[in-house]
């Protein structure tokens, strides 16, 4: 069996991915409720008992609302940085200490055939990292909630097969919507998040030969639409002389139905 995921739920309202191999599973981050968590793995088929642990990604509610209910009612290893960690221990409730697992920045754990490296990304959280899934010869990156795409991220997630990539917010909505301009000031800056178009300028810059699905992901409800991101993407894409749908392609994610499980 190949490295298989889906992007459960993905946005402002809360966000968890599922990734697996043949003999572990893991879900990173669970920014829903528990009993939301159980549904959207139902909708996949898949057993929240069976899993390996909880990859968390840093504090903020949209990526811990169920943490520690889906930790503690199915005695799951909770993996994070120290940062995090404190910043989240009282956001969780109690977790018991034999299922709490330190998984410090710039590192590679190894569980069976799958390589989990983290990377730090610029966000206004305690130490907010992501991951970079190695199964054998394939490799899938989560990159979400980052101000901007650094050249040391570019190196380390450069020719995945698969991206679940930020594609935030389309400019002129947010400038244009109802946010205070503190808030807008807030995910325009460096540690905010990623629009479309410099999403885009990202993805042209670590797609490689053996990329071939980009999944958009964490978009605004109030300034962005799912139609509106993939062709502010991939108009910016063929500007920059890729097109989408031949090199590589294209997917939605929803805040509440999880994209097929695809193997890469």
């Amino acid at each position: 069996m190949s490295l298989q995921f889906s992007v459960l739920a993905s946005g402002s309202t809360g966000n968890a991915i599922y990734v697996e191999t043949e003999d572990h599973s893991f879900l990173v981050d669970a920014g829903l409720s528990g009993k939301q968590m159980e549904a959207l793995f139902q909708k996949i088929d898949r057993d929240m008992g069976k899993l390996s642990g909880i990859l968390v990604t840093h504090e903020h509610s949209d990526h811990i609302k169920g943490v520690g209910v889906v930790a503690r009612k199915y005695k799951l290893p909770v993996y994070a940085n120290e940062k995090t960690w404190q910043a989240m221990d009282g956001l969780i409730g109690q977790v018991p200490v034999e299922q709490k697992f330190l998984f410090n920045m710039e590192t590679v754990k190894t569980f069976g055939s799958l390589d989990i490296e983290s990377f730090g990304v610029s966000h206004d959280a305690a130490d907010p990292m992501f991951y970079v899934f190695h199964h054998g010869q394939k490799k899938v990156v989560i990159i979400t909630d980052t101000g901007y795409v650094s050249d040391r991220m570019k190196g380390l997630i450069s020719n995945a097969d698969a991206y679940v990539f930020e594609s935030n917010h389309d400019v002129q909505m947010l400038r244009m919507g109802r946010y205070p301009w503190s808030i807008k000031r807030r995910i325009l800056s460096d540690v905010g998040h990623v629009s479309n178009e410099d999403a885009a300028i990202a993805m042209s810059e670590v797609a490689g030969d053996r990329t071939k699905r980009i999944y958009l992901a964490h978009l605004s409800q109030d300034n962005n639409m799912k139609d509106l991101a993939r062709m502010a993407v991939a108009q910016t894409l063929e500007s920059r002389g890729i097109r989408a749908g031949e090199q590589f392609d294209l997917f939605d994610t929803d805040p509440k139905i999880p994209t097929a499980l695809t193997a890469v």
